[in-house]
């Protein structure tokens, strides 16, 4: 297990715990720790100390974007390739750049839920 890999993931869980209404649990699998808004999917972190990674919905250009500039950045690993990246620790990848990832997953899903069912809403 690697340091570089237990602070990406610590920084993404933090990052996604200090956004409104978001919830987590394990509904897929005991390895995949998933939060939520409303109900929707926004941040994916991976429990295998072997493949220590996390995955964040992504518009595609800025998908595109971060794999060509990040060796440690893939497609992502268990949704749609084309919406979804991976971090992993290596070259590169800051803490600011994960919770940056995952802040702006969190809106993209938030923004396209219905106006009722949005964050502060009610």
């Amino acid at each position: 297990m690697s340091a570089a890999g237990d602070r990406l993931q610590d920084a993404a869980r933090q990052a996604a715990l200090a956004l409104p209404d978001v919830s987590h649990g394990y509904p897929f699998t005991p390895g995949l720790d998933v939060y939520k808004v409303a109900g929707k999917v926004f941040l994916i972190v991976t429990d295998d100390p072997d493949e220590q990674i996390i995955t964040v919905k992504c518009e595609p250009e800025h998908a595109r974007a971060h794999v060509r500039g990040y060796a440690s950045i893939t497609p992502g690993r268990y949704l749609d390739k084309r919406h979804w990246i991976s971090l992993g620790p290596g070259p590169g990848m800051t803490e600011r750049l994960v919770t940056g990832a995952v802040e702006d997953s969190y809106d993209l899903v938030a923004e396209r839920l219905p106006r009722r069912g949005r964050p502060g809403a009610r």
